[in-house]
């Protein structure tokens, strides 16, 4: 109830308020809606039959580039990762698994940890909890959602939750953060969060030195 109110203090009207739609909700729904423009299911298997692996990883890095979720030196390190054809086939072919895939949650999000860790890598480190929650996020809103670790850990204390983290990516971990997500929109029902876009939103304003009071 302390963490409702707090969102509830910088947004009256929840996940409909104005403000809340400016500052957080809109930008990301922009993403995932350019994303099922150029990207949707459909398409992103027609470009890989197509063998346009380095298109895909274009219009995947452009989208991710118009959000704030990733830090700078992130996504200098992602635009690095996929110039290469070796970089741009491994990150096309695995994305498209990870999101659209068949595979149990738990084989789709390791192979696709494995995938970020093995793209080539300039200077900095690519496989990092941002890196490979983000592609996730945008595309599947209703089934993924976004790691900023600190924020997160700080979220996860505020709400009184045992957040399991680990630095390095691992499915037991993600599967943690799905749990504490399940555990917050179950709690908040009554204000009706649309996906985990809302959910991820809501951690944020909990977590984040932009909202402290």
């Amino acid at each position: 109830m302390r963490c409702r109110r707090k969102f509830l203090r910088f947004f009256p009207k929840g996940f409909q308020d104005p403000k809340y739609l400016a500052w957080e909700r809109g930008y990301k729904w922009e993403a995932h809606e350019m994303w099922e423009e150029v990207l949707n299911q459909p398409q992103y298997k027609s470009l890989l039959r197509q063998g346009r692996v380095s298109e895909i990883a274009a219009r995947a890095v452009r989208l991710e580039s118009r959000t704030n979720l990733l830090f700078s030196f992130e996504k200098m390190a992602l635009r690095d990762a996929v110039k290469s054809p070796a970089g741009a086939h491994l990150f096309a072919t695995e994305l498209y698994q990870f999101a659209y895939g068949s595979a149990k949650p738990a084989s789709q999000f390791e192979q696709w940890v494995e995938a970020v860790e093995r793209l080539p890598r300039k200077q900095t480190r690519v496989l990092t909890w941002p890196v490979v929650t983000v592609f996730g996020f945008i595309a599947r809103p209703d089934k993924h959602i976004f790691l900023k670790p600190n924020v997160t850990r700080a979220a996860a204390v505020e709400y009184e939750f045992d957040f399991q983290y680990s630095s390095r990516p691992a499915w037991d971990v993600y599967a943690n953060l799905l749990e504490f997500a399940r555990t917050v929109r179950a709690d908040l029902a009554d204000l009706q969060p649309r996906d985990l876009i809302d959910i991820q939103s809501f951690l944020w304003v909990l977590g984040s030195d932009e909202y402290a009071e």
